[in-house]
């Protein structure tokens, strides 16, 4: 399935996308606030291609225009996530390359999925969440409708082997649609 809006094509990774994938992960400043380190090589970003990227739900963030990922976007159905355990419910995760961050385009990309989860895919909450100093991705949250539920002082995060503070926030079908009927106003 492809989604799109204004400026992004939102795809399935494909196995010609290792290189950008690696171009934009390898930062420092991007895959360690989220959780997973920084890519050492194009065949560790294939590697991820391959195990992360092509689960069910999970979007390659493309330009229109060039037709080329510079992020990703992720919906965690039930059996893929910590946060809910319900079929109706899911998680939202993504990341943005460093050069297209402060431009709107994760919220563009965020409100689509938001969409997708409540509309095709008949979701009724999606729970997402940060860690303590990601400010930017709070601000998508908070951009996007996210009403904030809680704080845990301790969550593991395996993959960079820290202890770290997160949050957590969701929206539910309900809030989402009056934040719509209010916007169209």
């Amino acid at each position: 399935m492809t989604l799109e809006t204004e400026r992004l094509t939102l795809r399935p990774w494909e196995d010609a996308d290792a290189e950008d994938l690696y171009l934009y992960a390898k930062d420092p400043d991007v895959g360690p606030i989220a959780g997973w380190p920084a890519h050492s090589s194009v065949e560790e970003s294939r590697e991820v291609l391959h195990a992360v990227l092509s689960e069910p739900e999970t979007y390659a963030i493309c330009l229109k225009e060039t037709g080329r990922p510079i992020g990703t976007v992720a919906l965690k159905l039930n059996g893929h996530t910590d946060m809910t355990e319900r079929d109706d419910e899911c998680e939202m995760g993504y990341w943005l390359g460093k050069p297209y961050w402060g431009r709107g385009m994760m919220p563009e990309a965020v409100r689509e999925m938001l969409r997708h989860a409540f509309e095709d895919l008949g979701m009724r909450c999606v729970w997402i969440g940060y860690y303590e100093g990601n400010d930017k991705s709070r601000r998508v949250q908070e951009k996007c409708g996210f009403r904030y539920q809680w704080r845990t002082d301790e969550v593991e995060v395996p993959l960079m082997h820290e202890v770290r503070v997160g949050h957590v926030s969701r929206i539910t079908k309900e809030e989402w649609a009056a934040d719509l009927a209010a916007a169209a106003k």
